[in-house]
């Protein structure tokens, strides 16, 4: 890694970071974030836009945050008089959008152009970071950089992912489980942080991991039968998601699978030699962590850029296998039950799995001493610290 001078305590840089709402985007801001300051001796203070109290996993998340690394929530937003079905688009818009000069009202990029605008009113140095292949459309880069006279720097850094050891209970449980599994025996089932199913849905996918016959680790939330991204402003805290399982499932598939609710460690769980498979929504996130443990996928995209991820997956990468659609846009029982058993013995499973080590290979020499990653965040850090010299 590049050398950087030391700084002392008065020339420490103090970094803002603005995540866009949702755990999928905090948790990694965050990751970056402990990179930034035990790598490079920097403060920082991440600004959470909020439409209410936070969810329980984003609490347990945030209480464990190390010295240097700071939180504050913004006064929430008041959605009442938005119905439940709204774009997503449109629930961001009030929280990143308030003071913002026209035209930026009327682009869709609001979160980044807030934090410029913002920056730009106090005189601070400021940049954008990137953690998704689809941020780098052209035209909203270069929209962004014309925007401003000062043409804010855009990073693209990653991946960065560190294994938190910091558990409560329920994931010690979770981990407990894997361990009693055999190496590679269990499909990891998750849709992010915000994706939901429809109680249909949710029903085709329990019955299909049953009729299976695989070991699964499966992450539910509650239905929502209308928005594909329904737990974005929805912590759902006083509702159990395993109430919308088939009767008896869980009963039935005792010892075969364990069912969590909301939410699961998911970097452990994909590191874990139990876990030999991945049916994943595409999120960036998701791909990343799956990459770097070397996990092969099922793509199920859901919505935004998880239908392009999930074909550069499929037809560009081979890493991954994707169930049929039906007409009704449902995934049957039948398909998902197929689908599993192909990726975890099947040919085309074996396939996908010596595509996926070799980029797990690839993606162990990009985080390396010498690799791009560590390279950018050297030089990201260098250009924070010419900011306080």
């Amino acid at each position: 890694m590049a050398n950087t001078q030391t700084l002392t305590q008065s020339q420490k840089p103090h970094i803002v970071m603005l995540p866009t709402p949702g755990m999928g985007h905090l948790i990694p801001l965050v990751e970056f974030a402990k990179q930034l300051i035990l790598q490079h001796d920097s403060s920082i203070t991440i600004i959470l836009p909020t439409d209410g109290p936070i969810s329980k996993s984003q609490n347990t998340f945030l209480s464990s945050l190390p010295s240097g690394l700071n939180y504050r929530l913004l006064p929430p937003v008041n959605f009442d008089d938005l119905s439940d079905d709204v774009l997503i688009e449109t629930r961001w818009r009030p929280i990143h959008g308030k003071d913002l000069p026209d035209p930026l009202h009327d682009r869709k990029d609001d979160a980044y152009k807030w934090a410029l605008h913002h920056t730009k009113r106090f005189k601070m140095a400021h940049g954008i970071i990137l953690n998704s292949f689809i941020d780098l459309e052209p035209q909203t880069i270069k929209y962004l950089q014309e925007a401003y006279n000062n043409r804010p720097k855009i990073y693209s850094i990653g991946p960065l992912v560190l294994m938190d050891k910091k558990f409560d209970d329920d994931v010690s449980q979770c981990l407990t489980w894997l361990d009693k599994q055999p190496r590679g025996s269990v499909v990891y089932i998750s849709f992010g942080s915000g994706g939901t199913l429809s109680h249909e849905q949710i029903i085709e996918l329990a019955i299909g991991l049953e009729m299976s016959g695989q070991r699964f680790l499966l992450v539910v939330r509650c239905p929502n039968d209308r928005i594909p991204n329904g737990t974005y402003f929805n912590n759902q805290n006083s509702t159990n998601p395993l109430d919308f399982l088939p009767n008896g499932f869980l009963e039935r598939t005792k010892g075969l699978g364990l069912v969590l609710a909301n939410w699961a460690p998911q970097v452990q769980i994909l590191s874990h030699v139990s876990v030999g498979g991945f049916l994943t929504h595409c999120g960036w996130n998701s791909i990343l962590e799956s990459v770097i443990c070397g996990v092969p996928l099922i793509a199920w995209p859901l919505f935004a850029d998880q239908r392009t991820n999930a074909v550069m997956l499929i037809e560009d990468l081979k890493v991954a296998l994707r169930p049929k659609i039906r007409d009704n846009g449902i995934v049957g029982r039948s398909e998902i039950s197929e689908v599993v058993k192909e990726l975890m013995e099947g040919e085309e499973g074996k396939e996908v799995c010596i595509k996926m080590k070799e980029l797990k290979d690839a993606a162990k020499k990009v985080l390396s001493e010498d690799g791009s990653s560590t390279k950018a965040l050297d030089e990201l850090a260098f250009e924070l610290k010419k900011c306080v010299t």
